[in-house]
């Protein structure tokens, strides 16, 4: 697995290629084009405040700040694995026909949609200046950390998944269902305090869980967070990472049969 670490470090500047690339094509042909790197999660933020906030009467205090930060990450994650999970049978002529390590094609659409998060936290900065919430130096300090944990555990499963899909082609469809799902078991549009006692044991269990609390923490508590509480998240994050990547390796010896 190391051999293979470093020969995908070899095919980095292909990654890097691939990456610009997919962020140009992305909205290629759409009049706003790129705006709606930053309109999508506005239009989102702008539903979610209008149902919390006005219809179901969340008593959180600016709200709107409370879920857009929250909502900005799970965006990315959701997009790398219902998106990074169908990323090898989309790209099956350049499977086919060009070697190079095939978790490249999973890297690269993780890492576009990094690199999007990273745009639309543009946005996320300029509504907390703006509304005169205001950012702390001192937690931002803790930002990349937790930025970096969710790329690696998107990345880990969206290799898993994006293989798994080659043999599975319902895997993609099973995702979209378990993600939506997933957003509603992971403390966005309301508080960890919310959720009874009786089931924290089984809520700690997910590591989105902890991630967007650490992300609440530094923007909208603005304090130092916790990092004792990442640990479930980066011992999973860990495992998804070397689990994908067996499979991937796997899997990956038939993938020109399958396609």
């Amino acid at each position: 697995m190391i051999k293979r670490v470093f020969e995908i470090y070899n095919y980095r500047e292909m990654i890097a290629e691939l990456v610009r690339r997919d962020l140009r094509g992305r909205y290629k042909g759409a009049v706003l084009g790129f705006l709606w790197t930053f309109i999508n999660p506005l239009m989102q933020l702008a539903v979610y405040t209008v149902v919390f906030s006005l219809f179901m009467r969340s008593n959180i205090q600016q709200y709107y700040i409370f879920l857009f930060v929250a909502l900005v990450p799970w965006i990315f994650f959701s997009s790398s694995l219902t998106g990074g999970s169908t990323v090898i049978l989309g790209q099956a002529n350049m499977v086919n026909k060009i070697y190079f390590p095939r978790e490249v094609l999973p890297i690269t659409f993780v890492t576009s949609c990094f690199v999007n998060m990273l745009l639309t936290f543009v946005v996320v900065f300029g509504v907390l200046i703006i509304s005169g919430y205001g950012l702390r130096p001192k937690p931002l300090l803790f930002l990349p950390l937790v930025m970096l944990l969710e790329f690696v555990l998107a990345l880990g499963m969206t290799l898993l998944f994006s293989a798994v899909d080659v043999y599975f082609r319902d895997m993609s469809h099973i995702l979209g269902i378990v993600c939506m799902a997933w957003q509603f078991l992971t403390p966005i549009m309301y508080p960890s305090s919310l959720v009874p006692q009786k089931y924290q044991a089984i809520w700690n269990l997910n590591p989105m869980k902890a991630i967007i609390e650490t992300y609440r923490d530094i923007l909208y508590y603005q304090q130092v967070p916790d990092l004792s509480g990442l640990i479930p998240a980066f011992v999973m994050a860990i495992f998804f990472l070397i689990l994908g990547e067996m499979v991937f390796m796997k899997l990956e010896k038939g993938f020109a049969t399958e396609l």
